[in-house]
């Protein structure tokens, strides 16, 4: 009796409290409070759709409905001589003579620079890799895809390059576009040049970080940029100290054929504290003075550089590509580089092919010095050409000739650059024109003629190419 008691005023006493409070409660409060108590009862208490009144139709009404609806294409429509559709078809090895519809030329269109894709050493290595382990390997890195080669070609080039550790991929396209998400995320922030290739441009798409692009070898613009976030850094802190920061550049720009200014960006990689990823697709087997690349070119030590990437498909004249550094840098990109562990894994005769190549450019330098110096003559014959200009640096391997006055018309440039091409064709000389995914290009360089140079070409030839190329520039640009 008394515990029932003292129950009963024990809950008086609970309800005078909350008495009590709503009487103390701000206005404010009690109001908030009564919106929300009427939205719930709504929602318990409303339908959770409308239906929608609805008339079914007759068959006959049906079948014009039908008739009617025109699906849309399922790509867009394309004239048949679109370039894409018109292919130049070769015959044989693209090495130093290359068979194109039909007709021996001289190949100045192949990025072939060391010539080493029909040297015998090369072949036989590879011959004799395919029948000991056939033609491919049908399993990424991690599911019986490694074999002794994959790990002998790493091995080698982390020793060429004079880092601690390599990794190789089996496709060109998807080492940097790979290595760039591996580490960059969203959130993070990434300092990229504007002239960048198209497998860096998708490197960062698939990053889905902050994209800031600077000014084409600006330096001045690198800066205000890194300035400007370093100013957003000191209003948040807290953000800035989980946030990583990325610069990436090439070493030699394969839409530009000028070279990075790499000791002005080693500079302002440590006095903005940022992370400097360098792709040397073009640069690795030519600058430098034993070929490896920008860093060897400006003497700027690799340990300044923490990632490096190049592919195997110019110099080293095989398939694939290689990122290099510090060996906790790379064995990352192992469990998260998407190109190393959902593809199949480079063929072993390929690697055979590559290694070969390198112990090739390790026995004689000089294949180096031979190359820059046919690469300056080169570019020295195709000055003062009427109506074409030349894009790039003296010592690049693979040049631009852009129209000096468009036509109004990007297609009709493109046509106008073709015909140039034909003309030389005819007369056994092999140019290009350099492709783009124009709807998908974040900068779209001008059209041009790429002329590529090789240590396998004499200086006859190169001016024999010249000559032919001048001739078709007075004809087709009158």
């Amino acid at each position: 009796m008394i515990q029932t008691t003292k129950m009963a005023s024990g809950q008086q006493w609970v309800l005078v409290e909350m008495v009590q409070a709503f009487y103390e409660a701000p206005a404010y409060h009690l109001i908030l409070e009564g919106i929300l108590i009427l939205w719930i009862i709504r929602l318990l208490f409303s339908k959770t759709y409308k239906l929608q009144e609805r008339s079914d139709l007759t068959e006959k009404e049906k079948e014009e409905l039908i008739e009617e609806w025109q699906p849309e294409p399922l790509v867009p429509a394309v004239s048949n001589d679109h370039p894409s559709l018109n292919y130049d078809v070769v015959t044989g090895p693209p090495s130093h003579k290359i068979t194109v519809n039909g007709k021996e030329c001289i190949n100045f269109a192949s990025f072939n620079f060391l010539g080493l894709l029909d040297n015998e050493r090369v072949k036989q290595k590879a011959l004799a890799s395919l029948k000991k382990y056939g033609v491919g390997t049908c399993g990424p890195r991690g599911f019986y895809g490694t074999f002794d080669v994959h790990l002998e070609l790493e091995e080698r080039l982390a020793k060429f390059m004079k880092t601690e550790e390599a990794i190789i991929y089996s496709y060109g396209f998807a080492t940097i576009a790979s290595a760039i998400p591996a580490y960059s995320k969203r959130g993070d922030i990434v300092f990229v040049d504007e002239a960048a290739c198209f497998s860096i441009q998708k490197g960062l798409q698939a990053s889905r970080s902050f994209i800031k692009y600077f000014k084409h070898n600006d330096m001045e613009d690198l800066e205000r940029l890194l300035k400007e976030q370093e100013l957003e850094d000191q209003k948040n802190p807290r953000k800035a100290r989980v946030t990583r920061r990325f610069i990436v550049v090439e070493g030699l720009y394969m839409n530009t054929s000028d070279i990075c200014p790499l000791p002005e960006l080693v500079k302002l990689k440590y006095k903005y504290k940022v992370r400097i990823f360098l792709e040397e697709s073009m640069s690795f087997g030519v600058l430098g003075e034993h070929g490896r690349g920008v860093t060897e070119h400006f003497g700027v030590s690799i340990d300044d550089i923490d990632l490096i990437s190049a592919n195997m498909e110019n110099a080293v004249a095989s398939i694939g590509g290689f990122c290099c550094g510090r060996s906790f840098v790379i064995d990352h990109q192992r469990l998260s580089g998407q190109g190393y562990c959902f593809s199949a894994s480079l063929p072993p005769m390929l690697a055979s092919a590559a290694i070969e190549a390198l112990n090739i450019m390790e026995e004689d330098p000089e294949i180096f010095t031979i190359l820059r110096e046919k690469c300056k003559h080169a570019h020295k014959a195709l000055q003062d050409i009427p109506g074409l200009k030349v894009v790039g640096e003296a010592f690049a391997p693979a040049l631009h000739l852009q129209l000096e006055h468009s036509t109004g018309s990007r297609e009709s440039d493109v046509r106008t650059l073709r015909s140039i091409i034909d003309y030389c064709l005819d007369r056994q000389i092999a140019l290009t024109q350099a492709r783009y995914l124009d709807k998908e290009e974040r900068f779209l360089p001008p059209p041009s003629i790429r002329v590529v140079v090789t240590v396998e070409q004499t200086e006859e030839e190169i001016e024999k190419a010249t000559s032919c190329i001048r001739e078709a520039a007075l004809a087709r640009l009158e």
